[in-house]
């Protein structure tokens, strides 16, 4: 399956992709409003809510917004995968620090940790992005594994 079929498809299949797929696809987070699904050879994740994905696309036009300098870019709308992978992974667990000050590397639950956020800080504008984007900025992605070779 070329690529552009395959995006199309993809979008036909999955009208509500989740706004964090690349951090549930990398195993970092969960979200309870997210399900799994394969097309092709890849995994895909939709979300469930129409209402949690409109506050995740919130914060991440926020973390977006806001990683700018730790990224050291100006535009950071046209970003590649691992960036991409940095400001997501980075800017969740950020967030779940602010919350309870956990050193967990694993969000279990996106929904549940920006809601417990709206809670504590009233607004998804009023959540403590300088604190989060240290998190972004230390954020390092999984080194690429490499292959054995075998004689």
């Amino acid at each position: 399956m070329d690529e552009k079929h395959y995006k199309k498809t993809y979008s036909t299949v999955n009208p509500n992709r989740c706004v964090f797929e690349k951090s549930i696809n990398s195993r970092v987070c969960n979200c309870t409003k997210s399900q799994r699904f394969n097309l092709a050879d890849r995994e895909g994740v939709a979300c469930t809510s129409k209402s949690s994905l409109n506050r995740c696309e919130q914060l991440k036009c926020h973390l977006h917004n806001n990683a700018r300098f730790a990224l050291q870019r100006l535009d950071v709308n046209e970003l590649g995968h691992a960036q991409e992978i940095k400001i997501q992974n980075g800017g969740l667990l950020g967030l779940y620090k602010q919350l309870d000050d956990n050193e967990s590397n694993i969000v279990e639950d996106i929904d549940a940790i920006i809601t417990h956020a709206e809670n504590k800080f009233n607004h998804i504008e009023n959540f403590p992005f300088s604190k989060i984007m240290q998190v972004v900025s230390a954020y390092r992605i999984r080194p690429k594994r490499t292959r054995i070779k075998k004689d």
